[in-house]
């Protein structure tokens, strides 16, 4: 190991983070006008029920990527160097077997997708984005393994978001379809970002040589990949399966509220996720190695990093969080306080997310329980939490802000039992906390008070730059090392590994 590496691995880690950061505002400004549209145009009622139905669609379709999103970057690092486009192809026949199964059950057999029975013929078709969604997810994790996050930047932050907002403003002024408008609007976003995926793919890896498929292979592949899949899906429904259980005890229209204060609190959830990519092939090549405390420092680095731009975002969102649910629709209001637990949730997430991404490889099955405990305490929590505010006469909103804080709290743990977990494997220590966040967000907490005392439109056109101005500047000035300040330096991509 030469003294350059851990110089390398953080000008790629760097490298990605920058592109994500510069994809999380491209994402923003793009997912804006789709809420507008939803909300204004839409309603809440026929979000509530488009929510239904993309929770089932987007959980199957991850588990039928059987976990490739991130262990493909360990199948081609253990694999044939000389035809890594074989290894890749295998991933994709199996996903592709699998959703389209998948999609087929779903077709005939509708009644999970839309459990209030109210729906369309054209409604059912978005059981056709399972094996898209699947599919991209496997290309874009082997663009990542190359080192090439744009694709991701462009599929997932350009493309997919503009679709769905063009698309679904066009569908509701077209009568034929504009029931449907939302669900075919997302069927052509998933499309489209599969197509700017395979792309760049297509480019990268070409054509498999002497491929075929082999069905000893693929089974020995499935049972490798359950626990990384379930993990995955487990994951993702932690943001998810309180939506689920709030239509079981809330109206559609309460549902809907969420959904738009889920969609706004995710936004800084974007920044964590979009580090996995390039977390993968980093983690995997210090494995090999046996460099722990490489791992360690990387995932600490990042993971603060993650924190630091996700609690500046919060607070940017979450204090003038009446004026941005407002600009969705008057309605939308009521969700104010859910959108503020469920920005805080992301913040306290993010060292599940950083310590998970190399538990998937070193305790993936104790990871697994761990994920599965996670979820489990999640819907025992959201359940009691709701019950408690229909036994005391509170209205929806308030059920609402019950599962947010259930999932903050669920989360929270698990950030605490899988820091604690990895810790003890690797024999480093494992914190992404540093006193100078708790300098930034006070002083930015103040400014934002003071912003809500103007005027909704002045709240948001200078509140929010005021927030992130003070936030960002102590950052910067009391928190950020000068191995943070990597993460902003340009000079250093050409000295950044690349794959071929």
């Amino acid at each position: 190991m030469t003294d350059s590496k851990p110089d390398e691995d953080l000008s790629a880690l760097a490298k990605g983070g920058r592109q994500n950061f510069i994809g999380f505002i491209l994402r923003l400004v793009a997912r804006l006008p789709f809420l507008f549209i939803a909300g204004r145009l839409y309603g809440p009622d026929a979000l509530g029920r488009f929510a239904s139905a993309l929770v089932v669609v987007e959980l199957v379709a991850l588990l039928c990527a059987m976990g490739e999103k991130r262990g493909l970057a360990q199948r081609l690092a253990d694999g044939d160097q000389s035809h890594p486009a074989n290894l890749v192809y295998d991933g994709m026949l199996l996903a592709l077997g699998f959703s389209a199964l998948a999609a087929a059950f779903f077709w005939f057999v509708p009644a999970p997708l839309f459990p209030s029975g109210d729906y369309t013929e054209l409604d059912r078709f978005i059981v056709l984005a399972i094996p898209a969604y699947a599919l991209t997810e496997i290309v874009l994790a082997a663009q990542a393994y190359k080192y090439d996050i744009a694709t991701t930047v462009r599929a997932r932050a350009v493309v997919e978001p503009w679709t769905i907002s063009i698309m679904a403003g066009l569908f509701y002024f077209l009568p034929a379809v504009s029931d449907s408008g939302l669900a075919l609007a997302y069927l052509a976003s998933i499309y489209a970002g599969l197509a700017t995926g395979l792309w760049s793919f297509f480019r990268s890896y070409g054509r498999p040589r002497g491929w075929r498929p082999r069905p000893a292979y693929m089974g020995r592949l499935t049972m490798r990949a359950l626990p990384l899949a379930t993990a995955d899906a487990i994951e993702w429904g932690t943001r998810r399966v309180d939506i689920f259980i709030l239509g079981l005890f809330a109206a559609p229209a309460a549902v809907g509220v969420y959904y738009i204060a889920q969609q706004v609190a995710s936004l800084p959830q974007k920044l964590k996720t979009s580090f996995e990519p390039i977390l993968g092939p980093v983690i995997t090549k210090n494995l090999k190695t046996k460099n722990y405390q490489a791992i360690a420092s990387q995932i600490c680095q990042v993971g603060f990093w993650i924190v630091a731009m996700q609690a500046g975002i919060a607070l940017a969102l979450g204090v003038p969080g009446e004026a941005v649910m407002g600009l969705v629709g008057p309605e939308f209001v009521g969700g104010t306080g859910a959108l503020a637990f469920l920005l805080a949730a992301e913040v306290v997430a993010a060292t599940a997310v950083v310590s998970e991404a190399v538990l998937v490889y070193v305790a993936r099955v104790r990871n697994l329980w761990i994920s599965i405990g996670t979820i489990a305490l999640q819907a025992v929590l959201t359940v009691v939490l709701i019950e408690a505010m229909v036994a005391g006469g509170y209205g929806e909103p308030y059920k609402a802000a019950a599962a947010a804080i259930a999932l903050m709290l669920a989360l929270g743990t698990a950030s605490l039992v899988k820091a604690v977990l990895l810790s003890r494997i690797l024999g480093q220590s494992i914190n992404t906390f540093r006193w100078p966040l708790v300098w930034a967000v006070a002083p930015a907490v103040l400014v934002g008070w003071a912003a809500t005392q103007l005027p909704e439109w002045a709240e948001l056109i200078v509140g929010i730059p005021a927030i992130l101005g003070i936030y960002g500047y102590i950052i910067w000035t009391r928190g950020f090392g000068p191995e943070d300040r990597v993460l902003f330096r340009r000079n250093l991509d050409k000295d950044e590994p690349t794959r071929t």
